[in-house]
């Protein structure tokens, strides 16, 4: 009886992934996974500061509908507040534009307007990370003189 000698062969050198090539993959991965979430957690923060900020200018909308209605629209008026988180002041006082308080007093008695300026801070957060937001308007109003009354 013959026997047939057995021919043992080697699996071929590229069947599989080394360690190393694994190691590497994997490293990869996590690097590009934390990349992708730092992406997602600066774009949650500027929502969250974008809603912040257009609630303070919302808010701020909201008191300069009120100005002359609910708040009276007189030089030297202080008003104060709060809403949710957040906190305001109002203060108005005569709009002096930069030339001074002689042209608004000008200005008055030749036209009977009055330009008052409105200015608003609105607060929120705790401290030390509050944060705040500075609003301004000015508004015409019919000047208070001894010959005019409103």
């Amino acid at each position: 009886m013959r026997t047939i000698p057995r021919q043992f062969s080697l699996p071929p050198r590229n069947a599989g992934f080394t360690l190393l090539e694994v190691l590497l993959a994997f490293v990869v991965f996590a690097i590009s996974f934390a990349v992708v979430l730092e992406i997602l957690t600066g774009s949650m923060r500027n929502t969250a500061r974008a809603r912040e900020y257009t609630e303070t200018a919302l808010i701020a909308q909201t008191i300069m509908d009120q100005l002359g209605l609910d708040i009276p629209l007189e030089s030297g008026t202080s008003a104060s507040g709060e809403g949710g988180d957040y906190t305001w002041q109002l203060e108005i006082h005569p709009f002096t534009g930069g030339g001074g308080t002689e042209r608004s007093l000008e200005l008055a008695e030749l036209t009977g307007i009055e330009l008052l300026e409105a200015e608003f801070i609105i607060t929120w957060g705790v401290y030390p990370r509050a944060k705040s937001q500075r609003f301004s308007t000015v508004k015409a109003v019919l000047a208070k003189g001894p010959e005019r009354r409103l």
